[in-house]
């Protein structure tokens, strides 16, 4: 399974994602059968044709519209998505593109998201857009979205609501809610380079704004906008397969990476409370937690909490320590670990189905046991000892099926 680097080349728009999409080979009955299924199929004329931009040859969209007055506000496309017969997948990705459009809306305007219209992207090129973009992903499955940082530009754009300036109040809420930043090195350039559309598809599509140090490049599409700007303007859609200098050795050796560790003394809580402490740890993502009881000052019983977590979580989890804890320090460092690749996955079993983990010894040695859950339900099911499953999976265990990659 390859992944996708969405290259905004150098803003983003819905027509332009679709065009690069159809470019990289998504069929054309891809985008339309969605499109049918919620009911729009009378309401416009959708083509793509060989355009360039800057002599760079690409796809672009052009949708002919039949139905040219109505305006629809949230409501109104909220029923028409949860009313089709969609896939639930792509059901769901394109109500949550919608969504964020609608709450960003209603934020700028000050007004409760249901009484949102949507004017521009209410109408049925923004419909047919952000449906067939969802769709091409649905497609294509890829491991994992990646995207640059788009750029906004500057200036002026006619919009139902009269002039509004260059990035407009949707997509600079629509960024603010995500966190994305954006790049303004070539914001000399005068258009909207960045639509509403095309903010929320990357917002609600995209994995990572930080591309992979390095990959290989599969195949590509490429989507052409409408604005004429002394660059090419364009989107590029790339299948790439990312290399983790982490993993080229993967049968020999154990990936090594950065985690943070966090750590208090709490001598002013009671025992039930440390405990719901710690059970929020665990469910907020912590790698792991620990606890043991320790003599603090004037010979009062306290307790010892460490935990490790990924680095990007460190300033989650110093929240989650100050809110939910009586302590008013917290001990914090970075560390190194080592850890074997991991995968999880499932085998069959004579009870069935059976949720299992690999991990890979350094000399490439697979070692394979079954999630601990699966034995305690197993062991209540058919009233049998831990030792007695076990032995009956071991013996029975056909081929392993993974979930997922080796991480």
């Amino acid at each position: 399974m390859e992944e996708i680097l969405i290259e905004c080349s150098p803003g983003v728009s819905g027509d332009m994602l679709l065009g690069a999409f159809i470019d990289l080979g998504v069929p054309k009955d891809v985008i339309e059968k969605p499109l049918i299924c919620v009911g729009l199929e009378h309401l416009y004329c959708l083509n793509f044709r060989e355009s360039q931009s800057c002599s760079i040859r690409g796809i672009k969209v052009e949708v002919e519209k039949v139905d040219q007055s109505t305006k629809r506000d949230w409501s109104s496309i909220k029923e028409l998505i949860l009313n089709s017969q969609l896939e639930k997948q792509l059901k769901k990705r394109i109500y949550e593109v919608f969504e964020s459009l609608a709450l960003a809306e209603g934020r700028v305007h000050g007004i409760d998201p249901e009484e949102v219209h949507f004017h521009e992207i209410g109408a049925i090129d923004s419909l047919v857009d952000i449906i067939g973009v969802c769709a091409s992903i649905e497609y294509l499955k890829p491991k994992r979205i990646f995207c640059n940082e788009p750029t906004l530009g500057r200036g002026f754009v006619q919009t139902d609501h009269g002039k509004l300036s260059i990035p407009s109040p949707a997509v600079i809420e629509l960024l603010r809610k995500k966190d994305i930043k954006v790049i303004s090195s070539i914001d000399s350039l005068y258009g909207e380079l960045s639509t509403p559309t095309g903010i929320a598809l990357l917002s609600n599509l995209v994995e990572s704004f930080q591309i992979p140090h390095k990959y290989s490049i599969d195949s590509y599409g490429v989507g052409i906008g409408n604005l004429k700007l002394p660059c090419p303007n364009l989107v590029r859609v790339i299948k790439i397969n990312s290399i983790d200098e982490n993993l080229i050795d993967q049968k020999i050796s154990p990936r090594l990476e950065e985690v943070c560790v966090q750590e208090a003394w709490i001598d002013d809580q009671t025992s039930e409370e440390i405990a719901n402490l710690l059970e929020i740890f665990r469910k907020e993502g912590a790698y792991d937690v620990s606890s043991q009881a320790i003599n603090m000052k004037k010979n009062r019983i306290g307790f010892s909490i460490q935990i490790i977590l990924p680095l990007k979580k460190q300033d989650y989890f110093r929240k989650l320590w100050f809110n939910y804890s009586t302590t008013i320090g917290l001990r914090e460092r970075k560390q190194s670990r080592w850890v074997l690749l991991r995968r999880k996955g499932e085998c069959l079993t004579t009870f069935g189905k059976i949720k299992f983990k690999q991990s890979m010894k350094p000399n490439g040695t697979i070692c394979m046991k079954p999630e601990n859950d699966e034995i305690l339900r197993l062991q209540i099911e058919n009233n049998k000892t831990a030792q007695e499953v076990r032995n009956i999976i071991r013996e029975s265990c056909k081929e392993f099926e993974a979930f997922e990659d080796w991480k």
